[in-house]
């Protein structure tokens, strides 16, 4: 399925499914929409938001971080993320659970809150991609590696196994990053992508989105391989490479 329905679905909380309407709207206008939709539900509200970020600063920043998790919830905090000053943000979130931290992150707009994002120490961050990973949760991980530092980025899809990796990559919120993404890792991963595509129907499409996002010395490198693909993978993957 296209991956902008995916990530929008997840925006609304719909089925998929009931989107599909959307399959020939042009991607990036797909991409719009949900943005749009996105600044408006995080908009909503928004005074009341800002005068609850105001007073978590009257309290230490231990008993807001259990009032976080104990009473307001994963998206009460996400809606709230982006409004808090940054080294208060940071602090609290470090002393939340990487459990709690991963439903909030599921929860929130990271382009709001990228400033406390790449401030967040690394252990936790790759802790919250563990968890993340353990629910598969492809969309958040994906909406997240254009915020993160590359070291960052590295450890934490370094967790992923091949159709983990690809399901990340195809709903990357800036599809041209799949490369650079891919860069970060060892040169053995590509083919071992694509040996696992060539093995699991449901990861072509993730597939051959990557492949199209390759430049020419890795596309080079994958080339060999196609004849190890099914036949129709196979042709498909050739005209994504051309």
């Amino acid at each position: 399925m296209n991956p902008e329905i995916l990530k929008l679905a997840r925006v609304l909380d719909v089925d998929p499914a009931r989107l599909n309407y959307l399959a020939d709207v042009d991607q990036g206008e797909v991409r719009l929409l949900r943005e749009q939709m996105t600044t408006t539900l995080f908009d909503a509200n928004l005074v009341v938001l800002e005068r609850m970020a105001l007073a978590s600063k009257l309290l230490p920043a231990g008993v807001t971080a259990k009032i976080a998790e104990k009473v307001f919830g994963p998206l009460l905090c996400a809606r709230i993320a982006g409004l808090v000053d940054v080294s208060r943000g940071v602090d609290v979130a470090k002393r939340l659970s990487p459990k709690f931290l991963a439903s909030v992150a599921a929860e929130l707009d990271p382009r709001r809150a990228t400033s406390i994002i790449t401030r967040i120490p690394v252990t936790t961050v790759v802790a919250v991609a563990e968890e993340l990973t353990r629910r598969e949760d492809w969309i958040t991980l994906g909406r997240f590696v254009g915020h993160l530092p590359d070291d960052t980025v590295r450890r934490c899809v370094g967790l992923l196994d091949d159709a983990g990796l690809l399901r990340t990559a195809y709903v990357l919120d800036d599809p041209t990053r799949i490369y650079h993404m891919l860069s970060l890792l060892g040169e053995d991963r590509l083919p071992s992508l694509v040996r696992a595509a060539a093995a699991d129907e449901s990861l072509w499409a993730p597939a051959l989105d990557v492949l199209a996002h390759l430049n020419e010395t890795r596309r080079a490198t994958v080339r060999p391989l196609l004849g190890e693909l099914p036949e129709e993978l196979r042709a498909r993957a050739e005209a994504a490479l051309d």
